[in-house]
């Protein structure tokens, strides 16, 4: 954790403190004295009394001090059951419903065990103090200073009770749970202590599980919040721990003993498990193995959460660039490929429309990496996928790949990148393995995005690159291609009409592009002639051209 870091966090602790203990004990503390004093006033006063009241106080009558007491022992002891009895049920509920590890956390904070003893030892005390006191005698016996101190005791076990539950509802809330499972896993692996390693090993592995069931439980009662904060503590552990790596003995990396047994690793190949080990990144697969989880329990479900796994592993594997953690960086690409896996099988287009959002920003990051290499690789994998989702009947992902793929091309072109030439040839591909004329008919988003591309080439008077596209064209039906000319040309909006993720409306070129369309298509010889006019920005064939996520093939 950075210094800003835990200059914040200490500072939002000791707020904390003074918002729960200190200002709720003050207030109560201050009303009380207010109320006694006044009352005796009223007492010496205005009613006429005239005893020494402050030194009745301090000099208390022996059977009055004796019955007193006895009361005192019987108060706290109720007291003591009423909150042991209410803080038992909340516990036992928030245990419940988000991580057993909620009744392990409390029992350990140091704040209960105070809390519990002030009341055990003033029960003790009043009742050994009552003991004490001898009546009988010519000259009774008070002990009077332990007798102040009892009621003192007494008093501030009635005072603190509120602020003690207070406590113990901020302790419960699911935020503060998943952030002391946090730290608590950070200082574990980051300070040997007395544990063995083997159990440090453990312990990790048990806090990284228990921020997942957090956010899985959270999910079965809808508390989307708490899903989104536990998935963000599982990035931030894993980016909090590249920084402790480099202190970390050699045998913490290995991969052994109840380690392999593991149900996230129990499974793997032994091949797959050597390789892990050699690169030393058992800790970073066991903290992706749990994204997938979350990933796949959350699809067709809180698609929200999906979709924040994406973005965090989008985040992690652009920190490990910029550490050079080209291994790292390579096993989020490898999960980032799973979850779109995992979406076009359970046919969730709009999970895989914005995961392939965030792959795409992953894959702009890395341009300047390696001279583009890895975002070749991923402008491979958006093919891949992309031409699977077309053959399970999802030709809308196929679509957006297209556009990301577009909206890669035109990057490198502005950054002068070496990849262009290659991106380029991937976008050209993209759509020439479909099985039939009547699958390549209907792909009709990518030559879309290909023609809004040429567009761009054309604006930046680089016509060679837009003449590639058009030969890649050449062969397509005239009024396929007259018809999709006409539909870029009618589409005036640059925001899609709904509210979605990335906003834009796929289909719309600015008015400088627009002008060129007309130049590239004149290329092609017989063309029908352009409409003259359009009166609307919407598609003109309702599901041929879709700007977002396409309805028929959303089952939510």
């Amino acid at each position: 954790m950075t210094h800003s870091k835990a200059s914040v966090a200490t500072e939002s602790y000791r707020a904390s403190r003074l918002r729960i203990w200190l200002i709720p004990f003050t207030v109560l503390l201050a009303a009380a004295v207010a109320l006694l004093a006044s009352t005796l006033w009223v007492d010496t006063h205005l009613l006429g009394g005239s005893a020494p009241v402050l030194f009745q106080m301090f000099h208390p009558n022996p059977t009055a001090a004796a019955n007193t007491l006895g009361n005192a022992g019987e108060i706290v002891a109720a007291v003591l059951a009423i909150a042991l009895t209410v803080v038992s049920i909340i516990v036992e509920l928030a245990s419940n419903r988000y991580t057993h590890r909620v009744t392990e956390l409390f029992v350990s904070e140091p704040i209960n065990f105070l809390v519990m003893s002030l009341f055990v030892l003033t029960a003790v005390q009043s009742l050994w103090v009552t003991m004490a006191i001898d009546a009988s005698r010519t000259e009774p016996f008070i002990p009077y200073f332990s007798v102040g101190v009892t009621m003192a005791l007494l008093t501030v076990c009635l005072l603190i009770l509120l602020p003690y539950f207070a406590f113990v509802f901020a302790f419960l809330n699911p935020i503060q749970i998943v952030d002391r499972i946090c730290r608590h896993t950070l200082r574990v692996i980051a300070r040997p202590g007395r544990k063995s390693l083997g159990l440090r090993k453990l312990e990790a592995i048990r806090g990284v599980e228990q921020l997942a069931d957090v956010a899985v439980n959270a999910m079965e009662h809808r508390d989307k919040g708490v899903s989104m904060a536990s998935v963000h503590a599982l990035k931030q552990l894993l980016l909090d721990y590249q920084g402790l790596r480099a202190g970390l003995p050699e045998p913490w990396f290995r991969l052994e003993d109840e380690l392999v047994r593991n149900p996230d690793f129990v499974s793997m190949d032994a091949q797959v498990l050597a390789e892990v080990a050699s690169r030393k990144a058992w800790f970073e697969m066991k903290v992706l193995r749990q994204y997938q989880t979350i990933y796949g329990e959350a699809l067709h479900r809180m698609r929200d959460i999906s979709y924040v796994v994406a973005i965090d592993t989008r985040l992690i594997a652009e920190q490990a660039q910029k550490r050079d953690d080209a291994a790292l960086l390579h096993l989020c690409m490898k999960f980032i490929n799973t979850y779109l896996r995992a979406a076009i099988n359970a046919k969730d287009v709009r999970t895989a429309y914005n995961v392939f959002n965030q792959y795409r920003l992953l894959a702009q990051s890395l341009l300047s990496a390696k001279e583009g290499a890895y975002t070749i690789e991923i402008a491979r994998y958006f093919k891949y996928y992309g031409l699977i989702s077309y053959g399970a009947n999802l030709p809308f992902i196929l679509e957006t790949v297209a556009y990301d793929l577009c909206a890669l091309c035109e990057l490198a072109y502005e950054r002068g990148s070496p990849v262009l030439p290659e991106l380029l040839r991937i976008l050209l591909r993209v759509d020439k393995e479909s099985d039939s004329a009547v699958q390549e008919q209907s792909l009709r988003g990518v030559r879309k995005a290909q023609v809004k591309l040429a567009t761009f080439f054309l604006l930046r008077d680089e016509p060679e690159r837009a003449r590639q596209i058009y030969n890649d064209m050449a062969s397509d039906d005239l009024t396929r291609l007259a018809s999709i000319r006409d539909e870029l040309i009618s589409v005036r909006a640059p925001e899609y009409w709904e509210i979605i993720d990335r906003g834009t409306n796929f289909d719309y070129l600015p008015a400088e592009r627009r002008g060129y369309l007309d130049e590239f298509f004149n290329w092609f010889e017989g063309l029908p002639r352009a409409r003259s006019a359009f009166s609307s920005s919407a598609p003109s064939a309702p599901g041929q051209t879709m700007m977002g996520p396409d309805p028929k093939h959303d089952e939510a």
